[in-house]
């Protein structure tokens, strides 16, 4: 059986990483000065982060039309029987329910979807992982099963440098009793229940990073990680945590990953991310 590995642009793969594992990839959009540039494709994390820096409005954010999907899916139909559409936590997006209703509409191909609950790399691995199980032939059921056993160890934790760009577009569910105080403090955030929720406060950017970091290890001294480093326009700052965090953990494999613009319009430039989930050996 031939399975199709779908995805969102807010995976944030490389074009090279797609390109060699045949994963298909349609965009989400950002509005610009009333310009609707698709990300990753239209535009690049650098150029978004210089066009919306300083005080004014934020960018919109839209998900990909169902039609997208649909014309997607019936091409898939020529080439394969199957196909697994993974995407960013539907708590945040309706991008997985438009998946998931283009796929009832599409007739002579199976099309399953999945819920990342989560986002940017992170989701990525899920489309990784799916992709090497396809390309050995493992069935749509075998991919989910696999899928749905990393969601046990998969985590994320972020920190934003202002969380108004958060609370502006809506997405921090649970920052209304918190924000007084919160805005003066770093906090670490994570998802729960689909959505984006505060996790700790902490007073400064070196021990929120520090903080993720022993939580990172503790996991690390249970099973074999692979873990990525996410960014939003500070890629030298990811290189010194990378270098840093590959002399404490050499176990873990780690690599290096970007907030895209419409993962950035909502945390802000100089958010950093790390997430992991148990390795495949």
């Amino acid at each position: 059986m031939k399975t199709a590995i779908v995805t969102d642009s807010t995976a944030y793969l490389p074009a090279a990483l797609m390109e060699e594992l045949d994963i298909h990839m349609i965009p989400l959009a950002v509005t610009l000065k009333g310009i609707i540039y698709d990300e990753e494709i239209d535009i690049r994390s650098t150029d978004f982060y210089d066009k919306v820096r300083g005080d004014g409005p934020l960018p919109k954010t839209s998900q990909p039309p169902i039609g997208r999907f649909i014309e997607l899916f019936e091409s898939l139909k020529e080439t394969y029987d199957a196909v697994i559409s993974i995407h960013l936590s539907s708590g945040i997006s309706g991008t997985y329910a438009g998946a998931q209703q283009a796929g009832k509409m599409v007739e002579g191909i199976e099309v399953v979807t999945f819920d990342s609950e989560i986002s940017c790399y992170l989701q990525g691995f899920y489309v990784l992982r799916a992709a090497e199980l396809a390309k050995e032939g493992a069935t749509p059921e075998v991919i989910m099963a696999e899928l749905d056993d990393m969601k046990k160890t998969m985590r994320a934790y972020f920190m934003v440098d202002d969380l108004t760009h958060l609370q502006r577009g809506g997405r921090l569910s649970a920052a209304q009793a918190l924000i007084g105080g919160l805005l003066q403090v770093k906090p670490i955030l994570h998802f729960q229940d689909k959505v984006i929720v505060p996790y700790e406060k902490i007073r400064t950017r070196k021990k929120a990073m520090k903080r993720i970091v022993d939580l990172l290890a503790e996991d690390a001294a249970k099973m074999p990680l692979e873990a990525a480093i996410i960014h939003a326009n500070r890629p030298e700052d990811a290189e010194v945590w990378h270098a840093a965090l590959s002399a404490q953990l050499p176990d873990v494999k780690f690599t290096i990953s970007h907030f895209g613009p419409v993962i950035g319009t909502h945390l802000g430039e100089a958010s950093m991310g790390l997430g992991w989930v148990k390795r495949r050996v």
